[in-house]
Parts: structure tokens; sequence; C-alpha cells
């Protein structure tokens, strides 16, 4: 079963993650797809957040 690296992180960032789904994660042979979907949610959430406090402080 392939594990999804973004479904991954974003169960990841709310701490939701099954013990089953993060043994998959653990065995994928290469971390980089998790790393990048890692960052990418990141910087997403950033944005997101500044956008809301802009609008609310406009």
């Amino acid at each position: 079963m392939k594990v999804s690296p973004l479904k991954s992180a974003l169960a990841a960032m709310f701490g939701v993650q099954s013990e089953s789904n993060r043994q998959l994660d653990f065995n994928q042979p290469s971390v980089m797809p998790f790393i990048i979907s890692g960052i990418l949610v990141t910087a997403i959430f950033i944005i997101l957040l500044l956008a809301v406090v802009t609008i609310i402080t406009a």
C-alpha cells in the first residue's frame, strides 16, 4: 500500500495519524517526499494564518 506524503503531513500536523499509517511512512524508501510535503503544508498554513490576521486587523 502506498502512502500519500501529503496525507501523512496533514495528519501529522493535526496529530491524528494512525499507528498503521505511521509504520507505512517509516518503511518508505525515501523521506524526501515527506519532507517536501511537510514544508509545503507548513508554508500554506503560515500564509493562511497571515492572511486571516491581515484581514482581521485591516
